[in-house]
């Protein structure tokens, strides 16, 4: 069966072709990307969430198959001993980690208000000598 003949479609429109221009340096490739950003003005930008910190899997709340006190340990209980060691492990260095990151944070958030003190009696100082 032949489809019936139908009226030929017109041609789609060409998009003008654009010279290939590779960037020499960071700034001209900043330069490049806003030219095609501004071209269409109206067009929405994508703008990419904030990405999730990684956190190691919380310890399981109910463990399976432990051995007992009197049973000698089987060929694969090592490794399930092994799995778990090594996610605790990964589980307090995260913690660590994070504790110095607090620590540090802090320690900045003080140092900032000290400066703006510092600041602060500095212009002070000046207004009082004029």
């Amino acid at each position: 069966k032949m489809a019936a003949p139908s009226a030929p479609r017109p041609p789609r429109p060409r998009k003008e072709p654009q010279t290939l221009v590779i960037p020499r340096s960071a700034a001209e490739e900043q330069r490049l990307r806003l030219e095609r950003l501004m071209r269409n003005p109206e067009k929405t930008v994508p703008i990419p969430e904030k990405l999730n910190e990684w956190a190691p899997r919380p310890p399981p709340e109910f463990v399976r198959d432990v051995m007992g006190s009197s049973a000698g340990a089987g060929s694969g209980e090592f490794h399930v001993y092994r799995h778990l060691r090594r996610r605790e492990y990964q589980r307090q260095d995260f913690m660590d980690a994070m504790a110095e990151k607090q620590r540090l944070d802090e320690e900045f958030q003080k140092k900032l208000e000290r400066n703006k003190m510092i600041a602060e009696e500095q212009t002070a100082k000046r207004r009082r000598k004029r």
